[in-house]
């Protein structure tokens, strides 16, 4: 492995810098060396280790060794002082409650080695069955799919547990159960098998109590424990400790008084030695602070004379600012391969290879597919000057780019339209499981749709293509007008009313035909993986119902730029009235359809209900909160319907799906606000945490209203958990309203059935990872402003402007390499987006540039004209901005000219 090395800067009459040498064991297979100043902290060292690794979320681990004591003590703090020859180990520090809470690749593995070394060494104690599953994942992930002569050859080879011999037959069993899983899934079983045992991630501190009993202290990240043996027998949660301190060899616990505990007030342990002590004492105050604390704490004071007590204090990140972090640095890193399958021989985490990949990132970073949208070379730049002479060629009229724009966005209809009578009729069309009755409806809606579209485009083409001055036709002015084109196709348009009205139909009999066949269910799924299914298919079912919206607000800013006298204005109003006489009678259509198809979204990103969609269901909005458990401040994702409030949590699997934990019926409910927390009561209480005032408000304002509503409705039934949930939730007070549990009971069959693959950047993912929310009036707006166009993008450390064909739809801005690309090369999602105008201080210094800023992403992007700029704003504020319940009326009664 290469070294890595850190220099200090070194003037002419400096002396030079002495040096350690330090060895890390970075796991069982190999150790590095790497050179550190002899006086620099332990952080240093570790920090080279972490970058050595590529690891971001190093937070979670730590570097120890075994001092003459006998005690393994940690080295990040204090300075690198240790006895010669000795080896540190890059070893697991903190063991979170979930390892779904782990957003790296290669922290899980990191993690699965650590099991690995705890099971062979006898620390993780188990029964026979637990430990021969986990092992069957160990060598599911090492030597890949079972074959019953090399597993037995392995096994006999390789010990992973004491005591292996009588548990090889158990062990290949559940390994023949594994076929199929990945290392990357291997290791995510593993750790969902080993975070369900008492002693996952235990270290006993050996002690005894006032009678001399011999008993073991530890800690987890939910308080102090005490064991006899391998078995516990008391828990101290966060919530019960005032205080931990230590004297000598004493430890102390001091509780909140309890008048309902036996307990007395300070418990009280002895241990080996004071060091022994003082090691277990500053392993308890890091675990406090790591779990617990939402910030790192502040160093304490120095005393002016002298001290009482250590001045120790936690020095980190705590897991809600490594979770905070990882989320908003949005990048992938580097593609992390298990070594498992591809060999040791090289001795690398992740190998140079990998690194080669990143070449074309301007930062040196792999782009996350949910928000950076970097794509290859292929795609044309074009210069400055270059753009200057072609903008000046081209007319000036704001009538000009309004027709522009519905050029654009007829590509992009057009385009959507053979999704549905090219791509899904040639995928899911020609399959025996799609019903004859269902093929001839989504034929009979939209082929028709899509051959009319095909020739409106083709004339609006042609048009623009006049005014642009291609021809002499322009002199006379005669064809610097789109209204006419407009009339004439919408009045052809009439005719296929009824196609329209058959939105609705197409969607229930999709949503029926996929319920009665599981195989016709899967073709479905398949077909929304496909690059050219860039959003969820039934949004493509309702563009013909979007496409109106979008005519009429074209004509309404065109007949608002026209004066009266205009040669193109009476066409224009005649098409307008048109336009806006189908849309007023479709527009209750709309919103029932609009409703249907996010239910219908949503219950594929749920595991965990049953019926969410019944007729007089609506969704209201879901988002992003931190829930106080007793483990804690805990992110979950909340779903807000007319009737009922559903909490879930995201789990790790293949699936990217959302497990339900509970449920809270509206009728009966109360909320109450203390400071950013909301109390939702309803025989219990839930204490919710928001990102900001403005999510609280957002939230605070939608349950009122929707409480009111469930106090005057006869909606749906709220009992929305599947049975096998709330027969293992079921308390002795209200199995309905509160099932929530961390050891979900549906996670542990996932090892004996491949779970299906599922699009992780739907609109709930996006949430889930900005810490943000949306509403069903923002999904509204979102899809009736949409938005297509050539545009000039620039990253922040760039020079060039790269040319791109952009897509604006389902909050999401898509890149493709021009209009005529089938599928889009990347996209970005923009909740939690702001867009603003570059400053001075910039340096952009062109026209109609807009900025699209997150955290510390910025992208620069620029328009045409002013008037394309202007709506590139307007469209993206409408994805970006947070609405509310009064908004609903304005979004469906009139629309930004």
């Amino acid at each position: 492995m290469p070294r890595n090395v850190v220099k200090g800067s070194q003037g002419s009459l400096s002396k030079p810098m002495r040096t350690l040498l330090c060895n890390v064991s970075l796991n069982t297979f190999f150790s590095s060396l790497f050179h550190s100043q002899q006086k620099a902290s332990g952080k240093v060292l570790f920090d080279l280790v972490c970058s050595h690794m590529n690891l971001i979320e190093g937070d979670y681990f730590g570097l120890e060794f075994q001092n003459h004591q006998k005690m393994v003590v940690s080295r990040k703090e204090s300075k690198i002082v240790r006895p010669k020859h000795t080896i540190l180990r890059f070893s697991v520090k903190f063991f979170p409650p979930d390892h779904a809470q782990l957003l790296e690749e290669l922290t899980r593995y990191l993690f699965a080695l650590q099991i690995k070394q705890d099971l062979s060494g006898g620390r993780l104690t188990c029964n026979d069955s637990s430990a021969a599953l986990m092992v069957s994942h160990i060598i599911q992930s090492e030597i890949g799919d079972f074959e019953e002569s090399q597993c037995r050859s392995h096994l006999l080879n390789n010990n992973y547990i004491p005591d292996q011999m009588p548990l090889i037959d158990k062990i290949m069993e559940f390994h023949s159960k594994n076929i199929g899983h990945t290392p990357a899934e291997s290791d995510y079983q593993l750790l969902e098998v080993a975070r369900r045992l008492e002693m996952y991630g235990i270290r006993l501190h050996p002690a005894k109590d006032r009678e001399g009993t011999r008993l073991s202290l530890a800690v987890a990240h939910t308080g102090v424990l005490v064991f006899q043996g391998h078995t516990k027998i008391n828990a101290f949660n966060w919530a019960k400790v005032r205080k931990l301190s230590f004297k000598r060899k004493r430890f102390l616990i001091k509780l909140r008084p309890d008048l309902n505990s036996s307990y007395q007030d300070t418990l009280e342990f002895l241990m080996a030695s004071r060091d022994c002590c003082k090691v277990f004492w500053k392993i308890c105050v890091e675990y406090h602070a790591f779990f617990r604390l939402f910030e790192e704490p502040k160093p304490k004071p120095k005393p002016v004379l002298f001290s009482r007590g250590s001045s120790f204090r936690f020095s980190g990140r705590t897991q809600k600012q490594v979770i905070d972090y990882v989320r908003e640095s949005e990048f992938k890193k580097i593609p992390f391969e298990s070594p498992h399958l591809s060999g040791l021989s090289h001795g690398m985490v992740n190998g140079q290879k990998s690194l080669e990949l990143c070449s074309h990132s301007p930062d040196g970073r792999q782009p996350s597919p949910l928000t950076s949208p970097l794509l290859n070379d292929a795609c044309s730049i074009r210069t400055d000057d270059e753009d200057d002479v072609r903008r000046k060629r081209f007319p000036t009229d704001r009538a000009y780019f309004i027709a522009k724009e519905l050029l654009t966005t007829e590509r992009t209809y057009v385009k959507d339209l053979e999704v549905i009578t090219v791509s899904f009729q040639s995928a899911v069309g020609q399959d025996e499981a799609t019903p004859d009755s269902l093929k001839t409806t989504i034929f009979s809606t939209f082929e028709p749709l899509h051959k009319f579209h095909t020739g409106f485009l083709r004339e609006v083409e042609q048009r623009l293509a006049l005014w642009e001055g291609r021809s002499n036709a322009h002199i006379k002015g005669d064809y610097q007008r789109i209204g006419d084109v407009m009339l004439k196709n919408l009045q052809d348009l009439k005719p296929l009313t009824t196609n329209l009205h058959k939105q609705s139909e197409v969607l229930v009999e999709l949503e029926k035909a996929c319920r009665l066949s599981r195989r016709l269910e899967g073709l479905c799924r398949d077909f929304e993986l496909q690059k050219v299914c860039y959003i969820p298919f039934n949004v493509f079912i309702l563009r013909p119902l979007h496409r109106l919206i979008h005519y009429k607000q074209i004509l309404e800013r065109l007949c608002k730029h026209y004066p009266a006298t205009h040669v193109d204005f009476r066409d224009s109003r005649a098409a307008l009235a048109d336009v806006s006489e189908v849309v007023d009678q479709l527009q209750g259509s709309i919103i029932k359809m609009e409703n249907f198809q996010k239910l219908l979204e949503l219950k594929k990103d749920l595991i965990g209900v049953d019926n969410l969609v019944v007729p007089g269901r609506e969704f209201i909005r879901l988002g992003c909160l931190s829930k106080l458990s007793g483990k804690g401040l805990q992110q979950r994702m909340f779903f807000l319907f007319n009737d009922v409030i559903l909490y879930t949590s995201r789990g790790m699997t293949a699936t990217n799906q959302f497990k339900v934990h509970g449920q809270l019926p509206l009728q009966g409910m109360t909320v109450s606000v203390v400071c950013v927390a909301t109390v939702i009561s309803f025989m219990l209480y839930i204490c919710v945490f928001f990102s900001s005032l403005t999510e609280m408000e957002k939230w605070m304002e939608d349950i009122k209203v929707a409480i009111e509503m469930a106090k005057t409705s006869n909606g749906p039934s709220s009992d929305l958990l599947t049975s096998n949930m709330t027969d293992n939730s079921k308390s002795q007070h209200d199995s309905s309203v509160e099932a929530e549990s961390e050891d979900d009971t549906t996670a542990s069959h996932a090892s004996t059935e491949r779970p299906a693959p599922h699009r992780g950047n739907t609109m709930v993912h996006v949430c889930w990872h900005r810490n943000t929310s949306v509403s069903m009036v923002d999904f509204s707006i979102a899809v009736e402003n949409q938005l297509s166009g050539n545009l000039l993008r620039k990253f922040k450390n760039s020079n060039g402007w790269q040319k791109l064909w952009v897509v604006f739809t389902n909050f999401s801005l898509f890149f493709y390499k021009s209009h005529q690309d089938d599928y889009p090369l990347a996209s970005l999602p923009l909740l939690g987006y702001s867009v603003t105008i570059p400053s001075e201080s910039e340096n952009i210094h062109k026209d109609y540039v807009f900025k699209l800023h997150f955290k510390s992403h910025v992208y620069y992007f620029r328009s045409e004209s002013e008037y394309t700029f202007e709506r590139w704003m307007e469209v993206i504020r409408s994805a970006t901005v947070p609405s509310s319940r009064s908004r609903v009326l304005n979004s469906k009664e009139s629309h930004p000219h």
